[in-house]
């Protein structure tokens, strides 16, 4: 705190630039006016004291000699301007002031500062929990996250019990169009005509899904439903197929396994209304006959038809007028799914070799069958089969009739197989094997499990087939180190072996299988995988 005796001010040295001599009279006791004048108007911002001071304080000469900062001490006895000379001065210098350091420039960004396209984008990649959790963070997270892209190719899995509010609109504004119904007590005309697009339908399980409630949901065209999944709902049948074929021209999969009420009136309106289907699963439809295949495959009246044929054909048109639907056209004037590429008959116990029939010419585009547990199947049917240039996978698993004779048929064909099932078939053996070295050298996926096989008939078919990925040989008690052996050292591209049942075979001999380099998968009984 500054006293009475003394104050301290702080002043400019050289007053601008003037000459320490101008800037006092020392003539007089007063400073000269001019002077004065001058320094108001140049030193406009520079303070200057009049105050009553002492005389007497004597002059120096001596100018300050760091320009940057000057303590003056005056006695509080003189007035300034009574000075006839310049007051004492004590100067300090000063240190220069440390540079401030230049702030760091910002190389991060808050995720709040995000464009809602990016936080769409990193959106995408959350599962679908993680999605609806970040869509109640914020408004701003909501709004990305309703973006189209961010929900793109999720299937929505929905109880339709109560009422929800908003809910439709949600999955639409969301752009979501695959759903999978997994109760419902509700119709499901609402969500199909809230939601616009809708391209996937899994209605799989419900047992409460019913003719009626099918006709009030597809009362309208449908064109934009490629899948269709029924499977398992046992109280549909051919009215709901009627339905569909009449309103889902555009429909690509059809699933109907399990649906044990199909019959062949139904394959016959499937021919007529999906002409662009890729997929039909008629697994367990155990009412479906040879006449029904027919239907499917393009067959009528003008081709191998007799009278049995043409009843079943007539009683099929009476019940399209009884279901009060009308058959559409078909389109180029071809008559049947000609674009199906699968076909799944599992357990349809009824087929026989006729079917195979009209399916090797009425389906050519055919890539894969499932003939699994139809018994009626034998070898004179695989003859049709190896006709089919398009087959790629064909499945026979426990058809007992097929034999040593049928596989040698499919190779004799010059059939393009990749992939062949006959597990279980206890009439296949040593032979079939070495019928497969000659003709099917194309095959990635074998299945032999419960098989009548040796060692010698590995050895012969480890030696050609190279290409081979796949190969199941569980059960069958026969195979020991030596046909093992051979395989771990013929095939180099092998991934996966079934050696459940094996007893014979050493471990030894799974140490050499192990060494496979591209194998990982090794079975060697229902809970041991190594």
């Amino acid at each position: 705190m500054m006293t009475d005796g003394q104050l301290v001010v702080t002043v400019l040295p050289n007053f601008a630039g003037l000459p320490y001599e101008h800037h006092y009279d020392l003539r007089g006791p007063f400073m000269h006016r001019t002077t004065f004048h001058h320094q108001r108007h140049q030193l406009r911002y520079q303070p200057y004291l009049v105050t009553p001071l002492h005389h007497g304080i004597p002059p120096t000469p001596h100018v300050p000699p760091y320009p940057s900062r000057t303590t003056v001490i005056v006695d509080p006895r003189q007035t300034l301007l009574e000075l006839s000379g310049p007051p004492l001065q004590r100067t300090e210098a000063t240190a220069p002031r440390p540079e401030t350091p230049p702030e760091p420039e910002q190389t991060s960004t808050h995720i709040s500062q995000l464009y809602p396209e990016i936080l769409a984008l990193i959106f995408s990649y959350l599962g679908v929990k993680d999605k609806g959790r970040a869509a109640q963070v914020c408004s701003a997270w909501r709004d990305a996250a309703n973006y189209k892209s961010v929900w793109r190719g999720v299937e929505a899995k929905l109880h339709l019990r109560k009422p929800v509010q908003g809910l439709f609109n949600s999955l639409g504004r969301r752009g979501i169009k695959r759903f999978q119904v997994l109760s419902m007590k509700r119709s499901l005309r609402e969500l199909i005509y809230q939601v616009p697009n809708v391209e996937k339908l899994n209605l799989s399980g419900n047992y409460s899904v019913t003719d009626i409630g099918l006709a009030h949901a597809f009362y309208m065209p449908l064109l934009t439903l490629r899948q269709l999944d029924l499977s398992l709902c046992k109280q549909v049948t051919d009215s709901s197929l009627g339905r569909i074929a009449q309103n889902m021209r555009n429909l690509e999969v059809l699933e109907l396994g399990g649906c044990s009420h199909i019959t062949n009136t139904g394959l016959l309106l499937i021919a007529w209304g999906l002409p662009r289907l890729k997929r039909l699963n008629l697994r367990s439809c155990w009412h479906i006959s040879d006449h029904g295949i027919g239907h499917l495959c393009g067959k009528g009246l003008a081709e191998d038809s007799d009278d049995d044929e043409d009843s079943v054909i007539m009683s099929s048109m009476a019940a399209a007028v009884t279901y009060s639907f009308a058959l559409p056209p078909p389109e180029h004037g071809v008559l049947g799914p000609v674009e199906l590429e699968y076909l799944g008959l599992q357990d349809c116990q009824r087929l026989t070799d006729e079917s195979l029939r009209y399916i090797s010419t009425g389906l050519t585009s055919l890539k894969s069958i499932n003939l699994s547990f139809c018994v009626s199947i034998t070898d004179s049917g695989l003859k049709y089969l190896a006709k089919m240039p398009s087959l790629r996978e064909l499945n026979l698993r426990a058809c007992d009739n097929v034999t040593d004779t049928g596989i040698a048929y499919l190779a004799e064909g010059g059939s393009a197989l990749t992939s062949l099932d006959v597990s279980f078939c206890d009439k296949i053996g040593d032979p079939a094997l070495n019928h497969l070295s000659q003709g099917l050298t194309l095959l990635r996926t074998l299945c032999l499990s419960a098989c009548r096989i040796s060692d010698d008939g590995l050895c012969q078919m480890a030696g050609t087939l190279s290409e081979l990925e796949v190969l199941h040989i569980g059960q069958c008690s026969r195979v020991t180190d030596v046909g093992v052996n051979k395989l771990a050292d013929s095939l180099q591209k092998l991934k996966a072996i079934d050696l459940y049942g094996c007893t014979r075979v050493s471990h030894a001999a799974l140490d050499r299988l192990l060494s496979l380099p591209r194998l990982k998968v090794l079975n060697l009984g229902l809970f041991h995988v190594r």
